[in-house]
């Protein structure tokens, strides 16, 4: 048998009480001199029970009573050739005043019996893991100890005596460990204090035999009786456990209270909670750790401080503490600024004479938080009145659990809504790469009220390490929340690089706020206002700073409760063995009855059972089920205990994991995972500085990117060769500094932007004024020259506003000179107006001249290719320009500017006439990679369609898969950015495949089938049993009404291996193994298997047996096969070769007949191909003349095998094509171009 539950509920059970020679002294000198003072007792640790409490060294022992023989004894069970002793020592990683937390109050001998009490206990030790006490005081008589069982000689008052027993555990269970010493109590109260040892270890080997749920919806009951204890599970991985309630500060505090409070915890001031309650002191301050989830508090936290423990505040460092309400004024007077919160008042104050500067929480957060604290039913008593009375103890506590379970639910969500509305926007300001978070810019972008108590929270360990977990990736409740509440601007913006200038929008609501005194705090209560009033308003707000107005959407998460049997009487090893295969027993019962399709349920049954089997020696079993969560749900996997497990093999075990292949898989993956694993060399999020030696290009380029200046390599490559002209092949530090401080200035200036009403007017919201001229002379009158991403407009003193010219409407733009008084003039050429403007900039002229041919020419390329972000990228190069010509101020200045003129380079280069087939089937292109610093391959795509469902979002995605194993998905309606980068390996993906719009499975080059939960989006289950890199999957559906229940999943991989799925349990019905070159793809039509080969083709029965064979056709120079599609309802199979530009389309009925052979022009390889309506999409690698297009679309028809359209799709190779519900066709390119384009099918 194993040593101990590697997760169970008890770490330990430490009985706490006056010595028992000093209590007999004192109990003596008491009765013969009556009525003297009662004195206070020294507590000590009379017992400790920690497991493993039976193992094979005592199967001869016949229960755990015969293993008491002394009042004081170390009940651990010793190992082999450890000596035993008589000392009672407490375990080292607990806390050494543990005697003293237990009886904070002191350990008094008292004439009166006291009620039982409990109070709560947290432990830290020095790596900062955390145990968790619940204490039970109860009192007994002194003479009953000091009698040992004899009747008293002669008679005397009652004197009583305190004693404490801590069950300790590594999980928060508050609730449920006070309900079991309640349990224990009772036991307690009627035995001899003779018997109370025995009592208390048997209490604990039981507990030490109760596992510890894993995260997710299944609970653990066991029985002590007369109740039954429910350990509630963690929700997830990286949430803690709730096992109190959560309500009852709120009970305690007014709102604007619970602010301070939540304020000062994310300040990290030094705060001291108090109570003449004990148990409250613990429980309202874990409450608080989980109001600021997801963010944790990382100083010193001892809830609870004993009257020899005060000192403890004087600590110069961050703390929180809780004290008696008695030492209140001794604390406060101890030491200045501290925090002091009195529980029982509900009142927040400061130590001191000093006033503790703690600033408030964000208004608009505040307010919303306030709102919804007001909808709370807190009140058990009112929520029950129209229920049927309980019958049983159980089911009223059932009842009332159920409740507080909802109430729970609802109090975290508002707490966490709360810290997302304060934190929002972080991830916009965080450079993954580099891991630098950009303060500044975070900073200027908060309200002026808001910005002292950002700059605190900014400097504090809890932030530093909310920023680590956001720079890793860590997908939690926070990142699901600020994505569900995202507003459609919100996403337009996110998608959108708007180079932190303010929007119309936002200037709006900057004007209204100091018109009328309102911020953007009042959001929160524009339902007070009247409905014209609000929609206006909401109207004017800022996409990217309002708290979007919805509804917190809470549903109750179900939860099932598994049963342990009952504990076995007496405790040996016998029994215990016998309980752990009842135990195992039912949880196979649990399984069976669990639908296949329940895989999050059945994941925990596995996991539950993997304990019980590893406590049990079945190490085998165990292995067994933890390879079972793989397919079930990977999320709970226990790693570093399968590792363990693993090690713990002997011989004979190694000798069996040979014979059983998912045993061996488990062990071939984990070895496979510890080589992946590579150890960061930097978890810290760094700060960015300014250079401080020369910097060559490649150090260039990583400045400006860890700057935020600039994201992608090739622009940084040009803004290098511009800064450097006609110098040093390097950029000095001053120079660097330079330039910087003119980027940082323009932006600044466009913050402090104030347009008049009716410019604003004429504006779009979303547009936003990044360049303003000095006051010029024009042709339409005086003023300045403004320019935003759509057009240029003439500030002027008279109407405000005069449009010069949209960049989609210019014509021609140029530069003339007077001939006489050789001042250079700006000519602008609008195709919707006779007049030319012209306007008179001096020396701003020729800035201007290359700016807004760089707009106009990314404006004709985002137009003509229908790529937004060309518009982007061109205002980056126009900002770039203004930004070198002020830093250089020389005569080579324009000309190094120039050099980041990029589109308007192409506009002369290639011509920008878009093919009319191109142009009229084009739609829309997206840029996947438009978060990284480097374009990557575009080497799978899908399309999943929406769903009705409200409490998901229901838009249909497209999901892209990128090189090196990342996926990313965009809304298929806005063609916003939804989830930037899954990653999943190391390796390239080749294929993907929707299933019942609740999961997506991914084959990759590591042969692991991927599936990831769409709602989620986390892979929640791995499929390992491919031996080679998984190349194809096709779904067959086995049922009329298409129900997923009745489907399986062939999938392939290139070795050759064909394994079939069964889609709601994951298992393999079977598998078969194809002689073949590298088997790339499968199909499946009227219960016949397709896969295509390199050397082959091949038509199979379900079974995978050879029905026939088409291989390569001589007459075509090629040496391999690259593309399948089948046509079967003109029994057609069109297949494409590496390297060739010619098609084969095959008769399906005579397969052995000569095919038919179609040459497609301009085209040097044929790279994917798809079949739409009575269209075969061909992509191919081709291109010819000045075009840069490399990547071209051909569609033919399948009946004449003509091409219709020839269409110019990418700067590189088309590498995949993917049809969406036969309306669109979707294409995504190689590395070199990178992008996605969205095609219409006629």
């Amino acid at each position: 048998m194993a040593d101990g539950l590697p997760s169970g509920l008890l770490k330990a059970c430490v009985v706490v009480g006056p010595e028992y020679d000093k209590l007999k002294e004192l109990s003596q000198s008491l009765l013969q001199v009556y009525g003297s003072p009662l004195p206070l007792l020294d507590p000590v640790v009379l017992q400790v029970h920690a497991p493993p409490f039976v193992s094979t060294e005592n199967l001869s022992e016949p229960s755990v009573r015969n293993l008491s023989q002394t009042q004081q004894q170390h009940f651990f069970n010793k190992k082999k050739n450890e000596e035993t002793t008589d000392e009672v020592s407490v375990p080292k990683d607990l806390d050494l005043a543990l005697p003293q937390l237990c009886f904070p109050g002191g350990l008094q001998i008292t004439k009166e019996q006291k009620d039982e009490q409990f109070h709560f206990l947290v432990f830290t030790d020095v790596f900062g893991n955390q145990s968790h006490g619940v204490v039970l005081q109860y009192c007994r008589s002194i003479q009953e100890g000091m009698q040992n069982g004899h009747q008293s000689l002669y008679k005397s008052p009652q004197l009583y005596i305190g004693y404490a027993i801590c069950v300790i555990s590594k999980h928060p269970y508050y609730n449920a460990l006070k309900d079991c010493l309640s349990s224990l109590l009772g036991q307690l109260k009627i035995c001899q204090m003779t018997d109370m040892e025995e009592q208390v270890k048997e209490f604990s080997a039981k507990l030490a035999l109760v596992p510890v749920p894993p995260p997710g919806q299944l609970y653990v009951a066991f029985t002590l009786r007369p109740l039954t204890i429910v350990l509630p599970s963690r929700e997830d991985k990286n949430h803690p456990v709730i096992d109190l309630d959560l309500h009852l500060p709120l009970f305690c505090f007014k709102s604007r209270e619970l602010m301070q409070i939540i304020a000062s915890i994310l300040t990290e001031q030094r705060m001291v909670f108090f109570s003449s309650d004990w148990a409250k002191l613990t429980l309202i301050i874990e409450c608080f750790m989980l109001y600021i989830w997801p963010l944790h508090w990382q100083h010193t936290l001892v809830p609870i401080l004993s009257q020899q423990m005060l000192d403890f505040v004087m600590a110069p460092t961050t703390f929180l503490m809780g004290c008696h309400i008695s030492h209140y004024e001794d604390v406060a007077q101890l030491t200045d600024d501290l925090i002091l919160i009195n529980i029982d008042e509900g009142t927040v104050s400061c130590s001191g004479c000093h006033y503790v500067d703690v600033p408030d929480i964000p208004q608009a957060a505040a307010q919303r938080f306030k709102c919804r604290r007001k909808g709370l039913q807190l009140h058990y008593d009112l929520e029950m009145v129209h229920q049927r009375i309980c019958s049983s103890l159980y089911e009223l506590r059932m009842q009332r659990r159920h409740w507080q379970h909802r109430l729970n639910l609802e109090i975290q969500n508002i707490t966490l809504e709360l810290i997302v509305n304060m934190f929002r926007d972080v991830s916009d300001y965080l450079n993954y790469e580099h891991r630098i978070f950009n303060t500044d810019e975070f900073l200027k972008t908060r309200e002026p009220d808001d910005k002292q108590f950002y700059k605190k929270v900014l400097e504090t360990h809890i932030f530093h390490s909310f920023l680590k977990e956001r720079l890793n990736g860590k997908r939690d409740k926070f990142t699901q929340m600020e994505l569900s509440t995202q507003t459609e601007d919100q996403k337009l913006c996110r998608s959108m690089d708007y180079s932190r200038r303010p929007t119309i929008k936002e200037i709006v609501l900057r004007n209204v706020s100091l018109e009328s005194g309102l911020s953007k705090r009042l959001g929160s209560s524009l339902p007070d206002l009247d409905n014209k009033k609000h929609l206006s308003l909401l109207e004017k707000m800022s996409p990217t700073k309002i708290i979007p107005e919805k509804p917190l959407n809470t549903p109750v998460r179900p939860f099932k409760i598994f049963h342990l049997p009952d504990f076995p009487s007496p405790l040996n090893y016998p029994n215990v063995l016998h309980y752990f295969g009842v135990l195992i027993l039912q949880l196979n019962k649990a399984i069976s009855a669990t639908p296949l399709d329940d895989s999050s349920l059945l994941a925990r049954y596995f996991y539950l059972r993997g304990l019980i089997n590893m406590l049990s020696s079945k190490r085998l079993d165990a292995l067994s089920d933890f390879q079972n969560l793989y397919k079930t749900d990977i999320a709970i996997f226990p790693g570093e205990l399968v590792k363990t497990l693993m090690d713990s093999l002997q011989i004979e075990d190694r000798v069996q994991v040979e014979k059983r292949s998912e045993l061996k898989q488990l062990i071939c993956q984990m070895k496979n995972n510890e080589k992946s694993e590579h150890v960061e060399s930097d978890y810290h999020v760094k700060k960015f500085e300014l250079p401080k030696t020369p910097m060559q290009l490649e150090e260039f380029v990583m400045c400006t990117q860890q700057s935020g200046i600039v994201r992608d390599m090739a622009t940084s490559q040009r803004l290098f060769e511009a800064l450097i002209i006609g110098g040093p092949k390097h950029i000095h530090p001053e120079m660097f500094r330079v330039f910087y401080s003119f980027w940082k200035q323009a932006e600044a200036e466009a913050q402090d932007i104030d347009l008049p009403a009716e410019v604003l007017e004429c504006l779009d919201n979303n547009e936003c004024v990044y360049k303003l001229s000095s006051s010029v002379k024009t042709s339409y009158g005086a003023g300045r020259i403004a320019m935003t991403q759509k057009r240029l407009f003439l500030l002027t003193g008279r109407c405000g506003y005069v449009e010069i010219a949209k960049f989609r409407d210019i014509e021609e733009v140029n530069l003339s000179v007077a001939p006489f008084l050789r001042i250079p003039s700006l000519k602008i050429k609008n195709s919707l107006r006779k007049e030319i403007f012209e306007a008179n900039l001096k020396s701003e002229c020729e800035l201007w001249n290359l700016m807004i041919k760089e707009m106009w020419a990314g404006r004709m390329m985002a137009d003509n290719h229908k790529d937004p972000q060309c518009v982007q990228q061109a205002l980056t190069n126009v900002l770039l320009m203004d930004a070198v010509v002020a830093c250089l101020k020389t005569q080579k200045a324009i000309c190094a500017a120039s050099k980041l003129a990029y589109f308007e380079k192409q506009r002369h280069e290639v011509p920008m006439i878009v093919p009319r087939p191109t142009a009229e089937t084009l739609k829309h292109k997206i840029n996947p990679s438009q978060n990284m610093t480097l374009p990557q391959s575009v080497d799978v795509l899908l399309y999943t369609p929406g769903q009705l469902n409200r409490d998901v979002d229901g838009n249909p995605k497209l999901w892209c898969a990128l090189s090196c194993g990342k996926v990313v998905v965009f809304d298929a309606v806005s063609w916003s950015l939804m989830q930037n980068c899954i990653h999943l390996g190391e390796s390239r993906l080749n294929c993907m495949m929707g299933l019942d719009q609740k999961q997506v499975w991914i084959g990759s080059e590591d042969s692991v089938i991927y599936i990831i939960n769409t709602r989620s989006m986390l892979c929640h289950k791995q499929l390992t049993e491919h031996r080679g890199e998984v190349t194809d999957f096709a779904l067959e559906k086995l049922n009329p009404e298409n129900r997923p229940r009745q489907a399986q999943v062939y999938s392939c991989s290139a070795d050759g291996t064909v394994i079939v799925w069964d889609v709601p349990s994951l298992k393999v019905k079977r598998q078969f193994h194809l002689s073949c070159d590298r088997l790339q793809s499968i199909q499946i039509n009227n219960d016949e298997l397709w896969c295509g080969a390199k050397d082959c083709v091949m038509k199979l029965s379900p079974r995978g047996d050879l029905l026939c064979k088409i291989s390569l056709p001589d007459d075509v120079k090629t040496r391999s096969f690259s593309r399948v599609t089948l046509f079967m309802e003109k029994r057609q199979i069109w297949t494409s070769f590496t390297d060739s530009a010619e098609l084969c389309i095959w008769d399906s009925s005579d397969p052995v007949k000569a095919p038919k052979q179609v040459t497609v022009p301009n085209c040097s390889g044929v790279t994917c191909m798809i079949r739409v309506k009575d269209q075969v999409w061909i992509g191919c690698n081709g291109g010819s003349g000045l075009s840069k297009v490399v990547g071209k679309i051909f569609v033919l028809d399948s009946e004449s095998l003509k091409v219709e359209k020839e269409l110019e799709a990418h700067e590189d190779t088309v590498q995949t094509l993917f049809s969406a519900e036969d309306r669109y066709i979707l294409s995504g390119s190689a590395k070199s171009d990178g992008k996605i384009a969205i095609w219409r099918v006629d």
